[in-house]
């Protein structure tokens, strides 16, 4: 089966596929990313908190890809954001992944141990500086955070990693990375599954001849500078959210989509380390 061709958003002097993998909650999951790579993703997403890391380092070494055709995403966790401890889990990430270095490094979440900005986004710029990331940037924060963060960091921020879903109005959000030239990258962008069992996108769907999920990540990636990390260990799907090129829904299906945000929409909202969101 050919590759397929996925678009690329611009970020700085790179390029980012406007469709990755995620792998969070999937552990032994080397044979799982060489399928994703085979199939024709470029850019595999991964954390320290996940368990995943040498897994995708596996699945890096077993596809047949080579390294510098591979976008590969990983954390720093929010217990690591001190000087030391962000180098050393810099450091035991790339051991994990195999690697020399990661094409870009974030933030996982905001400190909750009052550990100053400044101090993490010093590290995360040294990080770079060092050679162990091309890239850096942030997950979520909120708006007040990434310019915090933006202002702090020597070197730019390119990506705003947070959750994004039919049933969550990331619109503020959308806007402020719009304005300042950064990339959104969501996760959890079929809601966890839920999306799967919504009578409105089955009607689309069904109208479409597409699945569920090709119309979600239709509806994310049409709607410009974002760039979903969808999520599976189905061989099938993995290739379905991939064939998401191949048409355009109209503006009034964008707007029942839209239409489905619910006040408590949110799946990721970890009491204590959330921050205030938009």
């Amino acid at each position: 089966m050919p590759t397929p061709s996925i678009p690329i958003l611009s970020a700085k002097d790179d390029v980012i596929p406007v469709i990755g993998f995620g792998t969070s909650m999937l552990s032994d999951c080397g044979a799982i990313v060489a399928t994703a790579l085979q199939l024709g993703y470029r850019h595999i997403d991964t954390a320290a908190k996940y368990p995943s890391e040498e897994g995708v380092g596996q699945g890096i070494r077993s596809s047949g890809v080579a390294r510098n055709e591979i976008f590969i995403t990983t954390k720093v966790s929010h217990e690591n954001l001190r000087t030391a401890d962000f180098s050393r889990s810099v450091e035991q990430s790339l051991r994990k992944l195999r690697l020399d270095y990661v094409d870009l490094l974030l933030v996982h979440w905001p400190s909750t141990e009052n550990i100053p900005l400044a101090e993490t986004m010093d590290a995360l710029a040294s990080a770079k500086r060092e050679g162990k990331t091309r890239h850096v940037g942030v997950a979520n924060f909120n708006i007040a955070l990434t310019e915090e963060a933006m202002r702090l960091c020597s070197e730019p921020l390119i990506v705003l990693q947070a959750e994004y879903h039919p049933y969550l109005d990331q619109s503020k959000l959308l806007a402020y990375c719009r304005k300042v030239g950064l990339i959104f990258v969501p996760y959890c962008p079929l809601a966890r599954g839920r999306v799967f069992s919504d009578p409105v996108l089955a009607e689309m769907a069904r109208a479409r001849g597409k699945t569920i999920a090709q119309i979600v990540l239709r509806w994310l990636v049409q709607q410009g500078n974002i760039a979903p990390i969808p999520r599976s260990s189905n061989p099938a799907h993995m290739a379905e959210s991939l064939a998401v090129f191949d048409f355009e829904l109209s503006g009034e299906e964008m707007a029942r989509i839209f239409a489905l945000k619910q006040a408590g929409g949110r799946i990721a909202n970890p009491p204590g380390r959330a921050p205030a969101w938009d």
